[in-house]
């Protein structure tokens, strides 16, 4: 009943929007003209029982997916919004405000649409199984209509087939019964996925129709599919088993259920770990180890902690030097105890809050057959757009897989399920530090299945730092890590990281060997940028010694004009031609020719006759002295009527009165407009700051001692975001430091007061070895969120990765 009303309602508005010259014309473009295939199931003429199993089953898919619907396209309507407030131009920002609008104006158009095609496919059940039949007989295939098609399309039925394919392997238990229900309905023998009316294909198939009504452009209707996918289809395969028991309520085909006849072989490996698992002396070697882990656990905790407060100065994905931390087997013995306590602990926890609900027997799969199935799901071909799917979805898909061949629920070992969970915790750490728009960010989630066998292979891959697995895991996220600005994407080293990546993906099998090659040619590209950065980083820190050298020149020469005038009165005037005009031609002397040459010699020597001169009415006039200072004011950049004059002034004193205001002032003018040796305008507006705290004097003081090399975090914005840069070299005599990025590029320049000040403040930090390795760092989070499950205090620190 509710489903007639629901269809009444939305026959009158499809009229409506007729009657008014809408969409309802593109709707019937796309509908065939054939008057005899029924769009209706009332239309249809399907047996009274067959149609009402039909309206049923439509009304309780239908029922289940409004909602789902109506909370797609809010969120589609947001993340437009959303992506036109992000737009970096105004032709991006307008093209998403106008689908934006068109959206609004179509919106109400989809859910009907969408529902009338799914009537459609469920009202030509019988006509789609005839056509079957007529079409399964061998007739030659004519290809006299060939035609192109457009990559548009391709794309869009690429990732519609995705989705579908994605939930079918989810559910193909209940899509299995299914088929064997509507074959009943169709009167034909079992629908396979593809043409089952309500099965994923269908759903896909009519929202690639009914979101045609939005007339909205090619790349929104792919993020559409994304919507569709989160929102709709997330929760579908529960809708297909409440289908299935529906129809089975329903008489049509009762009690149906499938049970293969498959004998399991016993695995040999499982039954030889567990009978040796069994042993006396095997639960002696566990137990002195977890005895020595103990006894060990402060000493490697404290070489942990004073490993960790070392700056951090290797180069973003080089491994700086290791030895340090590299720990034995039975260091490693005492982590895996630990790290298997802590899941205890979690679990337990888990269980009082979420007790397991009573099912029937699961069969346990073996660490060998999780293994093999998932090493098929590797070999799969890789998605268009991309990998999508999560840990926890990997582990549905191999439990449904499992269930479809052996037609029994499966469950894996308490190990195994660990290995999932600790895989997952790690990964949500890991996307938690990275960008989501990184060049690189796919590759981390392509790596899931290779390092999900790894770790079930080999436990020692989560406590062994240096683990090829773990360092290629590591050298990706990196590339893609919130720290790094957009200009800091090295687009040379996207194509190495995609070569690496694909090489585990396809040939990984269980031979750690594959990592460490893929290692191997990295670490080649890796150098090689690792070498141009150093040299890049280079020239900059020579043009900042040369500045350096600049600065120490100008102090120089400012003490001895200070020293050679004295207490000698001058003019204001004059002073400032000194302190200004003649203070660069000392400066630029000192620096080319050095303190113990003769031209500085010289110029000292000048320096004294103009300070003479310009304090004694009667200093006779010096031509030669005169021709000195114009000569070496040309040097420093003045033009020669500008040099001239200013040796006037500077080799004879102008008595009171003969003075010409006006030409003083214009002189005065020009130097203050003109740009000195060396000036730096930000530095000279930098207002004066108070007296720095204790807490700054200490970050001042270490400062001054740090190597050059470290890495600091800088604050960006309110947010908390940061972004790393290099102290690449500092001036102890001018207090400058230099900072450049990842690809050895300058980034600016701070002072080590300024500098001292934001640590303190909290605006920047130095990054120390704990905070080096991403991946390390992402592993101690979720240890620590281990601990806070299992009920463990922070002093219980699990060893350090080695």
């Amino acid at each position: 009943m509710a489903f007639r009303i629901r269809r009444l309602a939305v026959a009158t508005r499809t009229v409506i929007r007729s009657a008014q010259g809408s969409t309802i014309q593109s709707m019937s473009a796309s509908t065939p003209s054939n008057d005899a295939t029924p769009r209706t199931l009332a239309s249809a003429g399907l047996p009274r029982r067959v149609r009402k199993a039909l309206e049923h089953a439509l009304s309780l898919v239908t029922v289940e997916l409004d909602n789902n619907l109506g909370a797609m396209l809010k969120e589609f309507e947001q993340e437009l919004f959303r992506l036109a407030d992000l737009a970096r131009n105004p032709g991006a920002e307008s093209g998403y405000m106008q689908t934006l609008r068109t959206l609004r104006m179509n919106r109400a158009d989809l859910i009907p649409r969408f529902m009338l095609e799914l009537e459609a496919g469920v009202a030509t059940i019988r006509n789609n199984a005839a056509a079957q039949a007529a079409a399964a007989g061998e007739k030659p295939v004519k290809f006299q209509n060939l035609s192109l098609v457009e990559d548009e399309v391709m794309d869009e039925d690429a990732v519609l087939r995705e989705i579908a394919a994605r939930q079918e392997a989810r559910a193909a238990l209940p899509l299995h019964l299914l088929g064997q229900r509507f074959g009943v309905l169709a009167g034909s023998p079992a629908l396979d996925a593809e043409r089952i009316p309500l099965g994923p294909r269908a759903l896909c198939r009519a929202m690639r129709s009914a979101s045609q009504t939005l007339h909205v452009p090619y790349e929104a209707r792919l993020l559409l599919y994304r919507m569709f996918d989160h929102q709709v289809m997330a929760n579908y395969a529960v809708i297909l088993e409440k289908l299935d028991q529906a129809m089975d309520a329903d008489g049509v085909l009762p009690g149906l259920t499938f049970v293969p006849v498959r004998v399991r072989p016993t695995s040999q490996q499982e039954a030889a770990e567990r009978a040796e698992a069994a042993t006396p002396d095997a639960r002696g070697k566990r137990r002195q180890a977890k005895m020595h882990g103990r006894r060990e656990g402060d000493a490697v905790a404290a070489a942990a902690l004073a490993a960790q407060q070392r700056p951090h100065t290797a180069w973003m994905g080089e491994p700086w030097d290791g030895a340090d931390d590299d720990a034995g087997g039975e260091d490693e013995a005492a982590s895996l105890d630990m790290l298997q306590q802590l899941m205890s602990g979690r679990r337990a926890l888990i269980g009082k809050l979420r007790p397991n609900r009573p099912g029937g027997p699961r069969l346990e799969l073996s660490t060998s057959d999780v293994f093999q199935a998932l090493g098929a799901l590797q070999a799969q071909p890789p998605s268009p757009t991309g990998p999508t799917h999560g840990l926890q979805d990997i582990k549905q898909t191999l439990l449904a897989q499992v269930r479809q061949q052996r037609g029994q629920g499966a469950t894996l070992s308490q190990k195994d399920n660990d290995t999932f969970e600790l895989l997952s915790m790690l990964y949500g750490q890991i996307e938690s530090e990275i960008r989501a728009d990184a060049p690189a960010a796919a590759l981390i989630r392509r790596l899931q299945l290779p390092l999900l066998r790894v770790a079930l292979q080999d436990r020692a891959f989560f406590v062994r730092g240096h683990h090829p697995a773990r360092q290629l895991l590591n050298t990706v996220a990196e590339s893609a890590a919130k720290w790094l600005d957009k200009d800091d994407y090295d687009p040379q080293m996207l194509l190495p990281l995609q070569q690496a990546v694909t090489h585990v993906v396809e040939n990984y099998d269980g031979d750690e060997a594959v990592f460490a090659a893929s290692n191997a040619k990295l670490e080649t590209h890796l150098q090689e940028q690792v070498r141009k950065a150093e040299l890049l980083e280079r020239r900059h820190v020579e043009a900042a010694r040369g500045k350096e050298k600049l600065e120490v020149a100008k102090l120089r020469a400012s003490e001895t004009l200070n020293a050679l005038i004295g207490d000698t009165r001058l003019a204001k005037f004059v002073r400032a031609l000194l302190t200004q005009a003649w203070a660069d031609v000392l400066t630029l002397t000192l620096l080319r020719q050095g303190e113990d040459s003769d031209e500085w010699r010289k110029q000292v020597e000048a320096t004294r006759k103009i300070v003479a001169a310009c304090s004694r009415e009667d200093a006779p006039a010096d031509p030669e002295l005169t021709a000195h200072v114009a000569q070496a004011l040309t040097q420093v950049g003045y033009h020669a009527d500008e040099a001239g004059v200013i040796a006037q002034r500077l080799t004879s004193r102008v008595p009171e009165g003969e003075d010409d205001p006006a030409s003083r002032t214009e002189l005065a003018v020009k130097l203050k407009a003109r740009a000195r040796l060396g000036e730096d305008p930000e530095k000279a507006q930098r207002p004066k700051l108070p007296p720095r705290t204790p807490e700054e004097q200490a970050r001042y003081e270490q400062l001054r001692v740090m190597p050059f090399g470290t890495w600091i975090e800088f604050v960006t914005n309110q947010q908390g975001d940061v972004v790393r840069r290099r102290l690449s070299w500092f001036s102890p005599v001018t207090d400058n430091a230099l900072f450049v990025n990842q690809r050895g590029q300058r980034v600016g320049e701070h002072s080590l007061d300024s500098l001292s000040r934001m640590i303190a403040s909290g605006q920047a930090r130095i990054v120390t070895a704990a905070r080096g390795r991403l991946v390390d760092r992402a592993w101690q989070a979720a240890v620590s969120a281990l601990r806070s499950f299992a009920g463990r205090s922070d002093d219980a620190q699990l060893p350090e990765p080695t």
